[in-house]
């Protein structure tokens, strides 16, 4: 049996991650620094024993200056030496804070990076299907949230959350240890009270948040879509219809914005009344035990520096716990993305593709994109190697199906392509878009310079090669003549270019790629008659002793193909040479004469129009 790979994921098929399984996912790329991992860990417990030492040193030196303690030593070297190791314990609590951020800042860096990349390479990953229903900026706004919001979470966690955890700990435990009960009940108890409540407002906090942050993506995405679109948005005035678009989902953005808020307002109240309820009872306990006796001035400014100093970190808990929260959900939705199966994956036992005489054969292939519809019925064709085999029909008979199962950017549903005999999908892909080259309908160039974008067939090419392939394509004298030459950019998507311009750098950097078998999906159909012929002796002589697979609506471009197959939704109702099928008068004649036609008429519509 064929292997398969696995279906891609739809939206039904995601399990739900809790925040636990979140950060599950996150330590291993955190543990693969173990050692510094370690070493910050020792260096923050230090840190939290010098602070909590503090208070302890502060109430023996209070003590040690007490006028019945100076009356019996009648010295203050004792005084002195606590203080001089007062400032000692406050310059080891920064020292190992500062050590701990040093060692550790390194981790975080190297996990947001192996993350991004992994990321990045996984949704190059992912097949044509996946992209075409996704929006562009919706995936890299994720992918830009998740990585800050691993960042955020490490340095929430690791120098808010635990140090607070652990300072509460030693607090308890010393209060608990050395004075009544009542001041650990008093500190539990409203620890206990405040995170519960912090807790549970927050939650509430999250979803509004969740739902902001939606909106926010979803008024990015029709941005991007709209500022992508630009010609067509003024082609047909719209630029009223756009703005109010965007409008709407700014309105309920701003109304969740406000929302959440006020709700953060409702949280800083209550957590305020709860630490001022919580140190008055500190306090007042304090006050009772010296007023008889049984503790010292010593030990009331003890307790107060303690509460003083755990509740202050204390204060921002609805903040952390908030943005640890969004954190998480940021991390999940990038990890989500990480999830998303590759519904066309290499076989485990994929091979590399080998190239003898690059003949190319379609046999008895069915495809559809969607269960109800077949694209594809039964299609066969051998493309014999270092020959050209044009398909040509009406707009939605499959021609370009075939270009893009040929990449394999979608596997088929029956039947079988091969390449000199070999199944693609036993191949790896890498090897497999290695021998293929295309010179597409709508090329899309980077916004970069001619130079980069003729190299990007070759990454690494050296200038030199970049202009012998521009030469080849008949662009390099027009690239000399602009005023940065190679250096030129070319815009968002190459719109500082002409249509013929781009064609001409799509076929430089197809040449400069070299590859065994080339695809020219309907390139010249977008061009005028004077530059698509020009254009089309360029791809003439490119694609001579090459395998050739030409796709295309205008028969004038295909006539010197050594076979021509017609296709009529999905099947291939004609095949021969050009003057063999004008012979037969079928469909490949009924279409040729429309399009002669069609041709006179412009032709004398010229004529007139020159006078």
């Amino acid at each position: 049996m064929r292997w398969s790979p696995p279906r891609e994921a739809l939206p039904s098929d995601r399990v739900e991650r809790n925040d636990w399984q979140t950060l599950k996912t996150l330590l291993p790329y955190l543990w693969a620094y173990k050692g510094r991992v370690l070493f910050a860990l020792g260096c923050l417990i230090a840190a939290k024993l010098a602070t909590v030492s503090v208070p302890i040193l502060l109430k023996d030196i209070v003590d040690g200056l007490s006028p019945t303690t100076l009356a019996a030593t009648g010295i203050l070297l004792v005084p002195i030496a606590l203080i001089v190791a007062y400032g000692v314990l406050r310059l080891s609590t920064s020292l190992f804070t500062e050590l701990r951020e040093f060692f550790f800042v390194k981790v975080t860096q190297a996990a947001t990076r192996t993350l991004a990349l992994k990321t990045f390479r996984h949704l190059h990953s992912l097949s044509l299907r996946y992209h075409l229903d996704r929006r562009t900026g919706a995936v890299t706004r994720e992918i830009d949230q998740g990585i800050r919001g691993i960042s955020s979470l490490i340095s929430f966690t690791l120098y808010s959350i635990l140090p607070t955890l652990i300072e509460i700990t030693l607090v308890f435990a010393y209060l608990l240890w050395n004075y009544e009960i009542w001041f650990a009940a008093i500190v539990g108890v409203s620890l206990t009270i405040y995170v519960a409540f912090t807790v549970a407002v927050t939650n509430w906090r999250t979803a509004l948040r969740r739902r902001w942050n939606e909106l926010e993506s979803k008024a990015q995405s029709r941005a991007v879509d709209s500022l992508l679109n630009f010609e067509t948005v003024k082609y047909f005035g719209n630029e009223s219809y756009e703005a109010r678009r965007y409008d709407e989902t700014l309105a309920d953005s701003q109304r969740t914005a406000v929302l959440s808020q006020q709700s953060l307002n409702v949280l800083n109240a209550g957590q305020q009344a709860l630490i001022a309820v919580a140190l008055t009872l500190i306090l007042w306990r304090a006050a009772l035990g010296v007023a008889e006796g049984r503790m010292s001035i010593g030990d009331l400014v003890l307790v107060n520096a303690f509460m003083i100093q755990l509740y202050i970190p204390m204060n921002f808990l609805g903040v952390i716990y908030r943005e640890i929260k969004q954190s998480l959900a940021d991390m999940d939705r990038m990890f989500k993305l990480l999830d998303q199966n590759r519904e066309i994956a290499d076989a485990p036992d994929a091979r590399s593709l080998s190239v003898r005489s690059a003949e190319v054969s379609f046999e008895h292939v069915g495809f559809s994109y969607d269960v109800r519809r077949q694209v594809l019925h039964d299609v066969s064709l051998v493309i014999p190697g270092g020959s050209t085999t044009a398909v040509v029909g009406s707009t939605g008979s499959g021609k370009s199906t075939l270009a893009r199962l040929l990449f394999r950017f979608y596997d088929i549903d029956s039947g079988r392509i091969l390449i000199d005999g070999q199944d693609v999908r036993t191949l790896k892909q890498e090897s497999l878009r290695a021998a293929i080259g295309i010179v597409p309908q709508d090329t899309v160039l980077f916004n970069d310079t001619i130079e980069y974008n003729i190299a990007y067939g070759r990454p690494g090419a050296s200038r030199e090669d970049v202009v012998i392939a521009a030469r080849a394509a008949h662009i390099h004298d027009f690239v000399e003549s602009l005023p940065d030459g190679y250096d030129t950019r070319v815009g968002e998507r190459g719109l500082k270019l002409s249509g013929g311009e781009k064609q001409r750098v799509a076929i430089a950097r197809t040449l400069l790629k070299d590859p065994a078998i080339l695809v020219f999906d309907e390139a010249t159909s977008a061009l005028d008659s004077r530059t698509e012929r020009v254009i089309q002796q360029e791809l003439e002589s490119i694609s001579e002793s090459r395998t050739t697979l030409v796709i295309a609506h205008r028969l004038s471009t295909v006539v010197h193909a050594d076979q021509i197959l017609v296709l009529d939704h999905g099947r291939v109702v004609e095949r021969g040479t050009h003057v063999e099928l004008l012979a037969r008068a079928g469909t490949y004649a009924s279409m040729w004469e429309i399009q002669s036609r069609e041709r006179a008429k412009v032709e004398a519509t010229l004529a007139v129009a020159l006078g």
